[in-house]
């Protein structure tokens, strides 16, 4: 079983998988050089994708290989739709591409201002038949949970009924706060850590998941 849950948040989904661990354990070190980090992000996203879309229905397909036909089974119900928070969100886009090359990507544009620690917001494009759409919003760090909730309530105003969360890393303040203002949203981690700091970030954590994944730190 790679699936931790936390009975303080019953949305938490807490991704063990040992790959997902050992990536991440490197992912935290302050030596890893740029390059290495974002593909460690790309390669984490993937195999945690993996796990968070263990739900997905199939439906029977018949098909024929070289020999006879049979029958298959390929995924049915709602199509799946992408959103990174930009731009750290960005980062963990591609290696789901690889895993799922038919879902579609939209974007949420947030950023936190670093005095009130509250998200400003400045994109919002996401495909127009929300209502019919499953929604994964990626982003490596849920710290606060204010970006977080903005991002989710926004894709609720647009129409979207399925919403999943996908993060690297996130500190219990901003689970708390994500769980309480959309508790029908699934959370899925690959480490619940220890705290906040004083100006928001997540201890240990992993630094500035934007400025580490495009060399801005």
């Amino acid at each position: 079983m790679t699936i931790e849950r936390v009975s303080e948040f019953p949305s938490l989904s807490i991704i063990r998988h040992p790959l997902i661990q050992h990536k991440l354990t490197i992912l935290r070190n302050r030596e890893t050089p740029t390059k290495t980090f974002k593909e460690l992000v790309d390669e984490i996203a993937m195999l945690m994708a993996y796990e968070a879309t263990i739900e997905l229905g199939l439906e029977p397909m018949e098909v024929e290989t070289p020999l006879e036909k049979t029958i298959g089974a390929h995924i049915t119900g709602k199509k799946l739709t992408l959103v990174p928070i930009l731009r750290a969100g960005l980062g963990m886009v591609e290696g789901i591409l690889r895993l799922i090359p038919a879902a579609r990507v939209g974007h949420i544009g947030l950023y936190r201002d670093h005095d009130t620690l509250e998200p400003v917001d400045y994109y919002f494009k996401v495909p127009g038949d929300a209502p019919e759409r499953e929604f994964f919003v990626l982003d490596p760090m849920l710290a606060t949970g204010g970006s977080a909730v903005a991002a989710v309530s926004a894709l609720k105003r647009a129409g979207a009924n399925r919403i999943r969360f996908l993060c690297l890393v996130a500190a219990p303040q901003g689970v708390g706060r994500l769980a309480k203002a959309h508790p029908d949203v699934t959370i899925y981690v690959a480490a619940l850590d220890r705290e906040l700091n004083s100006v928001g970030y997540i201890l240990p954590g992993l630094g500035d998941a934007g400025d580490r994944l495009f060399g801005t730190r």
